[in-house]
C-alpha cells in the first residue's frame, strides 16, 4: 500500500488532529469540556495549542487557527507533511 501524497487540506476531526500532533511529540495537557490542551518545547520557548476533542470535521477557520502561527506553528504546509508522514487515521 502506498502512502497518499496530500496537497489540500483534507476534513479532518479533532481526534485524528490530536494524533497527529501526538506523533509529531506534542504532549496532552489538561482536558476540559470543550478540548484539551497540547505542549511542545521548541529549544527554550513552548507552544500550547488548544484542540476540540470531537468525532466530527473541524472547520476550516478552526483548524486554520490552530495550526496558524499563533498557535502550533505549523501552517498548511507543515500539516500536510504530517498527514503525509502519519497518515490519518
Amino acid at each position: 500500500m502506498t502512502k497518499r501524497h496530500y496537497t489540500k487540506l483534507p476534513a479532518i476531526t479533532g481526534k485524528q488532529l490530536i494524533r497527529l500532533f501526538e506523533q509529531d511529540s506534542w504532549e496532552v495537557g489538561k482536558h476540559a469540556t470543550h478540548g484539551l490542551s497540547m505542549t511542545k518545547r521548541f529549544g527554550d520557548r513552548t507552544k500550547v495549542v488548544f484542540v476540540p476533542d470531537k468525532a466530527e470535521s473541524l472547520p476550516t477557520g478552526t483548524l486554520l487557527q490552530i495550526i496558524g502561527p499563533k498557535q502550533a506553528g505549523l501552517g498548511k504546509k507543515g500539516l500536510l507533511r504530517l498527514i503525509t508522514k502519519h497518515g490519518l487515521k
